[in-house]
């Protein structure tokens, strides 16, 4: 009976998202779902209240997940607030968190806190999302709207270095030759985050390695950027990936880059890219797969790995892990250490959990990653004692 009951929690919360495609992304729809059904588990006594902040670049299934594990596990009453990955890194290290989420890795905190180990959870991709209407109009005079589009690396990284400003660029028409004569000579107003961003971080990697000059003037891997577009004056800014997605449907002519995820529940077209192989390759489960399997071999001793740009013929190029941030060995409540553990291992085994994460558009870990990550988890000790069971 509990077990249809999860079931059945998680098919609403994971519909959620779906109904909610027409909304504004601002508000994570999974919310909404909950609390129009007035569904509120019951804690038991002695419940363990969780708290995690972090990446928004997960966040739609992360909302999900921590909605239902509270009929997984009763006693454990955990929310997770999408505050940007730079926000997640600083509450660990603080220790205003229980763990934290983020797709940017660690450097200078280690030096606070030795014991931080990342773990990924799920590889999702980045997208470059748009809003563009064409030269032609419909019956009643008005713009139809273009929602099919391909790019290569090099026109991604020379629009965000306001290098191509129109949208009628010999680059882009030569790219999408059904588009010819429908693309105008509109400015484009180009999106990017305004915080410090893992998924700006997953970006600006990926645009260093499409583009030499990217690399030389701008830089790779930031997580915070000075943006050649907005010295330019084409650029704006939007706080996480749900502001990013909204500036986008609320500008025309517009693109940025959001976590795949908030494209397809929101159902805002994006781009196709030319990979480095030369092949023009859609974000999904099967291109993060094989971004993956790229760089099977790169992971370091704090599972850290950078998954963009990889050579396979099917990958995509703007693919990354996301990572949640625990204390190896500084966690001082044994219980909630525990019950950490417990839920992030339900997070990465639990079927039900991995299908919602495969819906929404994010990639399931590979065996051998997860062996890592459980090898990790497993060693984890509270007080000089293992807390794993």
């Amino acid at each position: 009976m509990f077990k249809k009951l999860l079931n059945v929690v998680l098919v609403v919360l994971a519909g959620g998202l779906i109904l909610s495609a027409c909304q504004p992304v601002a508000t994570p729809a999974p919310v909404a779902a909950t609390q129009a059904l007035k569904i509120e588990p019951t804690l038991a006594p002695g419940s363990v209240q969780l708290v995690a902040q972090g990446a928004t670049f997960p966040l739609p299934v992360y909302d999900v997940w921590t909605k239902s594990y509270q009929f997984v596990d009763p006693a454990v009453n955990l929310t997770y607030a999408g505050t940007g990955s730079g926000a997640g890194k600083k509450a660990i290290v603080d220790g205003t968190v229980d763990f934290a989420g983020s797709d940017s890795v660690l450097k200078d905190e280690y030096k606070t806190v030795p014991d931080l180990q990342m773990l990924p959870t799920l590889a999702g991709a980045v997208v470059p999302i748009f809003n563009l209407q064409s030269t032609e109009k419909d019956a009643n005079g008005n713009a139809v709207a273009i929602t099919a589009l391909v790019l290569d690396r090099q026109t991604l990284a020379d629009i965000y270095q306001a290098k191509i400003t129109k949208w009628n660029d010999p680059s882009i028409t030569k790219l999408n030759p059904t588009l010819v004569g429908k693309l105008s000579d509109a400015t484009i107003t180009v999106v990017h985050r305004a915080d410090s961003s893992g998924t700006t971080e997953i970006f600006t990697k990926a645009l260093a390695s499409f583009s030499a000059d990217w690399l030389a003037k701008v830089g790779a891997g930031a997580s915070t950027v000075e943006w050649p577009v907005d010295k330019n004056g084409n650029g704006i800014g939007g706080k996480g990936n749900p502001g990013v997605a909204v500036a986008v449907q609320n500008t025309t002519n517009s693109i940025g880059y959001v976590e795949l995820a908030y494209a397809i529940s929101n159902k805002i077209p994006f781009a196709k890219l030319i990979n480095k192989a030369g092949k023009a390759v859609t974000a999904d489960a099967d291109s993060l797969a094989s971004a993956m399997g790229d760089f099977a071999n790169a992971f370091d001793d704090r599972l850290n790995a950078t998954i963009v740009d990889g050579s396979g013929a099917g990958s995509w190029p703007i693919s990354g892990y996301t990572y949640l941030i625990v204390r190896t060995q500084s966690m001082k409540d044994c219980v909630k250490a525990q019950k950490v553990v417990e839920y992030i291992k339900w997070t990465l085994t639990d079927t039900r959990a991995g299908k919602i994460a495969s819906d929404l558009g994010y990639s399931l870990l590979p065996q051998a990653v997860l062996d890592k990550v459980m090898g990790k988890l497993n060693a984890i000790t509270c007080n000089g004692a293992v807390v794993s069971k």
